[in-house]
């Protein structure tokens, strides 16, 4: 499942081949090395100026970097939810936050996932700076396909190709780089000042299929885990506790091992662990917060230092690391400049309201007050020619069936909707999901992320068998544009008073 970073998950390593014809007019398959993209038009660094590059972490996997004289922010998410209800940030974000957005001469967001595309932040900037530069990668998905139907006026996005340098001014040039498990969304990004390269993996899982430049001033990764609902929400069968525990235990360790011998292969003078500061503050998954732990950066810089001579930096909002500083001596007592002290760093409230009301709101609309709304979402979605039949089931916030809600069953080999399940063999998915979540995504067209990764649901298979094709296409491939619900009123409308028979067939 995206995200997963569990066994579930794939691991591809992107290749360039060709195909030739030999003397005796068989075919070879040849495999190229290119040159790195970032080689390109290669740059000595020069000696950077106090005060020159500063690095502020804001939250999560948002960065303020100051590069000469201009400003880039990387992936703001500094207000509200992530994944409908699921995620909410785990620091307090400086209280200048928007105002830095407000100045900045370009933005990077990595991917659509809403914990770096966060519409909530987006919108808030947008009403002072709609025309703000905004970059993301060329991926198959687009990172803004849903930006029409968010609301939010942005008016200057910019799709670049990958592995091309992007020039900012005479000193500044960046690269977007895709990731070699997900490259249908995920990116990455390479910053270049006067030589002195700084690389953001993000979240990607093999960023660049696994090539990457080595010895840069500054990296900046992933590190905590925890980022998809495996195995915490899965039940039945192995999905003890005592399992569920020891999987999180060995796949977290198995993490901060990866991301340790990254960085000693990479050898940046300086390493950062961020996108990882996320957690589960609303009082109905608490459950989920006590049970999915995650990595601690401390350790990971631990591990590190322990395996190489990197410097590394657990960054607090609003702390800046001077790069100048701390390339020319890493022991600069003002190399890293923390918050004052008495600043907070940690949130303990959170603004739930107004994002439950949104998804409140979904509950009640008019289409689910027609039965077919079934036929009609999955017909739309386009999944099907798949053995796969899957229970569907609206609950409450405590996965308890919803009074009135929905139960139903989807063959996918056939995309029918049948009673029982039929009679020949076929694996079985049972998700019970949050009523107000999954009608405000069936409603608006949405990826499951925001119920997986979200932690909106409750899952059961049997046999246990990862779906790859279903999960990726509701999680990644569903269509650009949404359910015409609109149309369908009026179908049902034109049908008879009421709730017609052919609405009521699902």
């Amino acid at each position: 499942m995206v995200k997963d970073k569990s066994t579930e998950e794939s691991h591809l390593d992107i290749k360039w081949e060709i195909v030739e014809i030999d003397e005796n007019n068989g075919l070879l398959l040849l495999e190229l090395n290119p040159p790195n993209p970032w080689d390109s038009d290669p740059r000595s660094p020069k000696e950077l100026a106090f005060g020159e590059v500063q690095v502020t972490y804001l939250t999560h996997a948002c960065m303020d970097l100051k590069l000469g004289d201009k400003r880039m922010v990387f992936d703001p998410w500094l207000t509200g939810p992530a994944f409908a209800r699921g995620w909410w940030l785990l620091h307090e974000p400086p209280s200048d936050w928007l105002e830095r957005l407000c100045r900045a001469d370009l933005i990077y967001i990595s991917h659509m996932h809403s914990d770096h595309l966060s519409y909530p932040t987006l919108r808030k900037l947008a009403e002072r700076r709609p025309d703000i530069p905004i970059y993301v990668g060329n991926t198959e998905r687009p990172v803004f396909w849903n930006l029409h139907q968010s609301g939010v006026q942005l008016t200057n996005i910019n799709v670049v190709p990958f592995g091309i340098w992007q020039q900012v001014d005479r000193d500044l040039r960046f690269m977007i780089l895709m990731d070699g498990v997900h490259p249908e969304m995920d990116t990455c990004i390479i910053v270049e000042y006067k030589g002195h390269k700084i690389l953001n993996t993000v979240d990607c899982t093999r960023p660049n299929g696994g090539r990457l430049p080595s010895k840069v001033a500054l990296m900046m990764s992933d590190f905590a885990g925890g980022a998809s609902g495996f195995p915490m929400t899965f039940n039945g069968g192995k999905f003890t506790e005592e399992w569920k525990a020891q999987f999180i235990k060995t796949e977290r360790k198995k993490l901060l091992n990866y991301k340790s011998r990254l960085v000693k292969d990479l050898q940046p003078r300086i390493y950062c662990p961020f996108a990882g500061y996320f957690v589960e503050s609303h009082p109905s998954d608490k459950y989920i917060k006590e049970t999915n732990t995650k990595n601690d950066p401390n350790e990971l810089n631990n591990l590190i230092k322990k395996n190489s001579d990197v410097v590394t930096w657990t960054p607090r909002p609003g702390a800046t690391l001077d790069l100048g500083r701390m390339l020319k001596d890493p022991a600069d007592s003002k190399g890293i400049i923390e918050p004052p002290e008495g600043t907070k760093i940690y949130k303990d409230s959170w603004d739930f309201e107004p994002y439950l009301k949104i998804l409140n709101a979904a509950i009640g609309d008019e289409i689910f007050l027609h039965p077919s709304w079934i036929k009609e979402y999955f017909t739309w979605a386009g999944f099907k020619d798949y053995n796969l039949v899957v229970r569907m089931i609206e609950t409450d916030e405590d996965f308890n069936p919803f009074p009135g809600g929905y139960d139903y069953l989807v063959d996918f080999l056939d995309l029918s909707f049948p009673k029982e399940r039929p009679c020949r063999k076929h694996p079985y998915e049972e998700i019970l999901s949050r009523v107000d979540v999954i009608r405000h995504v069936v409603k608006n067209g949405l990826l499951w992320d925001d119920l997986y990764i979200g932690f909106q649901t409750r899952l059961h298979r049997d046999p246990d068998i990862y779906h790859h094709l279903f999960w990726n296409h509701f999680q990644i491939k569903l269509p650009l544009s949404p359910p015409n619900w609109k149309l369908f009123l009026m179908h049902c409308e034109q049908s008879g008073s009421g709730i017609p028979q052919e609405c009521k067939a699902a």
